[in-house]
């Protein structure tokens, strides 16, 4: 991404302040001392309290009931979302309108992805077919999980070059996507480890006293459940907070250029006083994914059963449960890679629009992001009043 106003910048010595939005060029009135509008006779014709034509007898301009007969210009919108605070259902429509505007690299990237996630997995079922016993789920996931978690990482980065791009109505290949994302791969590779680390750490913790409690010996069961139950609900708690105070240090890194501590403090400053808020969407966000892809793979793991079923039958007559038939996990792989070829992009850009909405609340980056668009302000002398050069790009 080339460096425009309100991205920081190589070099910058310290982020945007947060909490200060910067003023508007016209003054605010301050309260308390703002005159009342002047009101004019009434014409002759109309009805005591209607609203009045201006000098001329033109109507006035704007929605009725607006001051002096003005209404508020409309928030310029050159990409997926209008450039202002968001509401929830702007941001989910700015995901939503994203990938169906830029679906050949958003869906063709995640498709990529889900194929390769779904296919190591499948090949490490086959592979083992139960031959470890019980272990047989444990070791898939331990040869399956870190490259899958690898690839959705980088699909991710990607993912928010494009809606960078998207939020000022540019056009983007995967090439290009890929070229401003490659820079930063490897910082965020190791963000999203310290990321884990910190939260696996946390949880943890909060088991420590029921963990202890059993490799003491003791062999009170109900206090045993209790410190479970007690460093669980401790430890849901704790991650749920931890987890939403860095949920944008991702797109910190990626599009203002920070370092990986840089960039989880960043987050913690953004989601500050909005944590609720963030919190809220973001479960939302999964919630949907998580509904959506069950209705997409639901009917590939009927299937699967159906053409599965006599085999499954036999190996549990066997004894053998640790594995599932080859027909099962063909169709569930089938679903899998269908479901998040769908719900990826989804999700990756939920956050990335959240990070742009707090930073539009709190420093006006809508203002920044309109000068990058090249849109002209209000009289044509373009953004801050002064003739600029022409659209530049994230």
């Amino acid at each position: 991404m080339t460096d425009t106003p309100g991205w920081a910048s190589p070099g910058s010595s310290e982020p945007p302040r947060d909490g200060a939005r910067p003023p508007a060029e016209a003054p605010a009135a301050v309260p308390g001392q703002s005159a009342p509008p002047h009101t004019a006779a009434p014409a002759w014709g109309t009805a005591p309290g209607a609203p009045q034509p201006p000098y001329g007898g033109q109507p006035p301009f704007g929605p009725p009931g607006a001051p002096y007969g003005w209404g508020a210009p409309p928030s310029p919108k050159p990409g997926v979302i209008p450039l202002r605070p968001l509401g929830l259902g702007e941001i989910l429509d700015g995901a939503v309108s994203t990938v169906r505007k830029h679906w050949r690299v958003a869906l063709g990237l995640s498709l990529g992805v889900a194929v390769i996630q779904q296919g190591i997995a499948l090949g490490a079922q086959l592979a083992v077919q139960g031959d470890t016993g019980e272990l047989t789920p444990a070791l898939t996931s331990l040869i399956s999980l870190p490259i899958s978690a690898l690839l959705t990482v980088i699909a991710s980065a990607l993912l928010t070059m494009v809606v960078s791009r998207a939020i000022l109505g540019q056009t983007v290949t995967l090439r290009e996507a890929w070229r401003d994302a490659r820079p930063r791969l490897l910082q965020v590779v190791g963000l999203t480890l310290l990321t884990g680390l910190i939260l696996g750490g946390l949880v943890l913790l909060a088991l420590t006293p029921a963990i202890s409690y059993l490799l003491a010996g003791a062999d009170d069961e109900a206090i045993a459940v209790l410190l479970f139950l007690g460093g669980g609900a401790l430890a849901l708690a704790v991650y749920a907070w931890v987890w939403t105070q860095l949920s944008l240090s991702a797109p910190a890194l990626m599009l203002e250029k920070q370092g990986v501590i840089a960039a989880l403090s960043r987050s913690r400053r953004l989601v500050r006083r909005s944590w609720w808020r963030i919190f809220g969407i973001n479960l939302l966000s999964i919630a949907i994914s998580w509904v959506v892809a069950s209705v997409i793979s639901t009917p590939f793991t009927v299937v699967g059963m159906v053409l599965g079923w006599d085999d499954f039958t036999s190996q549990i007559d066997a004894g053998d449960t640790a594995t599932l038939p080859a027909a099962m996990l063909i169709a569930v792989a089938i679903g899998g890679v269908l479901s998040s070829t769908i719900t990826l992009p989804f999700t990756a850009t939920i956050g990335v629009l959240l990070y742009v909405d707090q930073r539009i609340r709190r420093e006006a980056l809508d203002i920044e992001l309109a000068r990058a668009a090249g849109l002209p302000e209000h009289g044509g002398t373009g953004w801050g009043g002064q003739a600029g050069p022409g659209p530049a790009r994230l």
